[in-house]
């Protein structure tokens, strides 16, 4: 046998190791326990809450007492909270007791994990993990929608991802106590181990709204930081990471196409344009070195052109004494232009 035989069974073998276990009934046993950690934020708010941001911070851990051969489970919870809001306040308490819950259909038999509000509510923290892909059912009062049954998940307290049973549900309810009169839609993200169907993790986001414009978002973030039992690590990326590549490889694909049809369209319609016809007549091109002289026309006047010259005549006068004065006088002059005397 080959290293590549050996690698394909081994995976074989592995996958239906985790089929094997994916496909187990919620099977509750006496020692079962997790320890959590959840933060819970109020913020994002308009109208009365605009500005306004609150958190409580949770811990707390539930045990598996007993389990009855009919299926009751006797559990024990218990946690602790502090509360801080912006304006300054705070606040601390926390809850402790015993309960019962089926492991058959996952209601509450004799008390509750202080959980108040719900009619006939199922528990929130385990899942008939045998619930197929697609199939549904309750936590709390939500209904709930297995989405993936092999999902990765970060697990932040332990820094690494590990397999989980991905459901979801969606709903809106009145809501009516200290925060006020509001309708809330919501959506809750529930992560369960695989193997036993206890919780992994949770994250909740609720919208708070009324008619005079006030709301907020409230969301609750929890994941466990113990457990009793095992973990499966998974791959960073989700297993169906394939299938999302190919969902982006199909859009890809297609805007390539759709590229190359414009261009093929635009290559085509080019071609078929009509080159003009050429003329009947074409000059006949004769290169420079085979150009013959051309002699000039017989009627051309050579003589250069020049304006005619001017002539200056220059006329020259005698000057003669005074004989009273003298001063030069032109000897044409009868009298001297100095003293008045005649010239001669």
């Amino acid at each position: 046998m080959n290293s590549k035989s050996f690698v394909f069974i081994a995976l074989l073998l592995s996958l239906a190791l985790f089929s094997f276990y994916a496909s187990a009934t919620f099977a509750p046993h006496q020692g079962d326990y997790f320890i959590y950690y959840e933060v819970q934020n109020l913020g994002s708010g308009t109208g009365d809450y605009s500005g306004y941001t609150e958190q409580t911070i949770v811990s707390g851990r539930e045990d598996v007492n007993a389990v009855a051969a009919n299926g009751t489970v006797s559990a024990h919870y218990s946690y602790s909270w502090n509360f801080s809001s912006n304006t300054g306040s705070t606040d601390t308490g926390g809850s402790s007791g015993n309960f019962t819950f089926s492991s058959v259909n996952f209601l509450y038999i004799n008390g509750t994990d202080d959980q108040t509000g719900y009619v006939n509510p199922t528990v929130w923290f385990c899942m008939d993990n045998s619930t197929p892909e697609g199939g549904t059912f309750y936590l709390l009062n939500t209904l709930m929608t297995v989405k993936d049954k092999n999902y990765s998940y970060h697990l932040s307290s332990q820094d690494r991802n590990v397999y989980a049973i991905f459901a979801q549900g969606n709903s809106t309810y009145q809501r009516n106590d200290v925060y006020g009169r509001f309708t809330a839609t919501y959506t809750w993200n529930t992560y369960f181990d695989p193997s036993s169907g206890y919780i992994i993790g949770y994250d909740y986001t609720e919208h708070d709204t009324n008619p005079s414009g006030t709301g907020f978002t409230y969301t609750e973030k929890l994941y466990i930081t113990s457990t009793s039992y095992p973990l499966t690590t998974a791959p960073a990326t989700n297993p169906n990471w394939i299938s999302d590549l190919m969902k982006y490889a199909i859009i890809i694909v297609a805007i390539v196409v759709i590229i190359a049809i414009i261009l093929i369209i635009f290559y085509a319609a080019s071609r078929r344009r009509k080159l003009p016809k050429h003329p009947s007549r074409q000059p006949v091109y004769t290169p420079p070195s085979e150009t013959p002289p051309s002699p000039p026309p017989q009627d051309i006047d050579l003589t250069p052109k020049q304006p005619p010259v001017q002539q200056i005549v220059i006329k020259e006068v005698v000057k003669v004494k005074c004989r009273y004065c003298g001063a030069l006088i032109d000897s044409t002059a009868e009298r001297c232009p100095f003293c008045g005397a005649p010239r001669s």
